[in-house]
């Protein structure tokens, strides 16, 4: 149902047709009065009326003013606030497979409880979307293509194989490159832009970046979250420490305006992880995945637990499934309420007393 505090009229100036509900209920009030002075002369429909509940004569009539009143409304044009259906077509899973995920504050570990969240999540997408899957540690891979055949993500999703490094900027770099295969995305100058950069100018191909965009940017870009046909989901445990800066191709993501939902997982102290008689301690950089979440206009969640990430996981279909608040015309809307009303009162009053009014 449409908020009624974020209703607007295309046609204010309708509303005084409104005026015509208060006249209806004053014609109502002046026909009971007449009829009552009527009965009075005949003392057998006297008796009539008095049988009749006073409450039970008038539902007819109110339900014939409402219906009245929404029907003139509807005139004026309301547009509302509602909640729409999605259109999401596509969604790339990037998930953090580097060394880190083998921290077990979040049980058994976090890359079991990642791969076992994910798989619920891929489950409760509708049949028509598509997804791919991308593992992130030093590099960026895509695992899986987009596809609808859910037994093939969750195998890729099982293939998984730990290693080192993180390169977040990396994962949104394939991710977006596998959602946006018409060329626009230069995978090449975003995950090398130092190298890319001179080699272009000595063959003249190309001028030289503007100060402040990365390289394989879009000139023209669109409205951050306007892209409500694809979107990626990135979970992460820890801060990126190798490739392109995640927030940098988080507003190449925004440019294109493809939304990032980011999840973290861990806990708030992280986890101490001992390997060849080194000990880390890894955390998970939060500021930088809400960062880029809220650069492309999507939402960051923290997963401490398993259940925690299911449930993340679970809110995060059912963002997906509808789109962002938008403003609509809901005049059809009035105009069904409006029949509905004087429908009802019609049938009441033809039920009570055998006739319409």
């Amino acid at each position: 149902m449409p908020d009624p505090r974020s209703i607007t009229l295309a046609w204010p100036a309708m509303l005084w047709l409104l005026a015509a509900v208060p006249l209806a209920a004053a014609l109502y009030l002046h026909l009971l009065a007449r009829r009552r002075r009527g009965a009075r002369r005949y003392a057998r429909l006297a008796t009539v009326a008095e049988t009749s509940s006073t409450a039970r004569r008038h539902v007819p009539a109110v339900l014939l003013l409402l219906g009245l009143a929404s029907l003139l409304f509807a005139i004026a044009r309301p547009s509302a606030v509602i909640m729409l259906p999605s259109r999401v077509e596509t969604i790339m899973l990037a998930i953090d497979a580097s060394g880190s995920m083998r921290a077990t504050d979040v049980k058994p570990d976090r890359i079991t409880a990642a791969q076992t969240a994910a798989k619920t999540f891929i489950e409760d997408q509708p049949g028509h979307v598509r997804i791919g899957v991308v593992a992130v540690a030093g590099a960026a891979a895509v695992v899986q293509a987009p596809t609808d055949s859910r037994d093939e993500l969750v195998q890729a999703i099982d293939r998984f194989q730990l290693q080192r490094g993180t390169a977040l900027g990396s994962g949104l770099v394939m991710s977006l490159a596998t959602l946006l295969p018409t060329g626009t995305i230069d995978v090449e100058k975003l995950l090398n832009p130092k190298g890319a950069q001179p080699a272009e100018r000595r063959r003249g191909n190309a001028p030289a970046p503007k100060a402040g965009k990365p390289p394989g940017a879009e000139a023209k870009p669109a409205a951050p979250g306007s892209n409500r046909a694809a979107a990626i989901v990135l979970l992460s445990d820890g801060v990126s420490n190798v490739g392109p800066d995640p927030l940098e191709m988080a507003q190449v993501a925004a440019d294109h305006g493809v939304r990032v939902f980011t999840v973290g997982i861990g806990t708030a102290d992280g986890a101490t992880l001992t390997s060849n008689g080194w000990s880390m301690r890894v955390r998970l950089d939060e500021d930088t995945l809400r960062k880029i979440a809220s650069t492309t206009g999507a939402e960051y969640f923290r997963a401490g637990t398993a259940p925690d990430l299911k449930k993340i996981y679970k809110a995060l279909s059912a963002q997906l499934a509808f789109d962002k608040n938008q403003s609509t015309e809901v005049t059809s809307l009035f105009v069904a309420l409006g029949a509905a009303f004087a429908m009802l009162g019609a049938l009441l009053s033809l039920l009570w007393f055998n006739r319409i009014f």
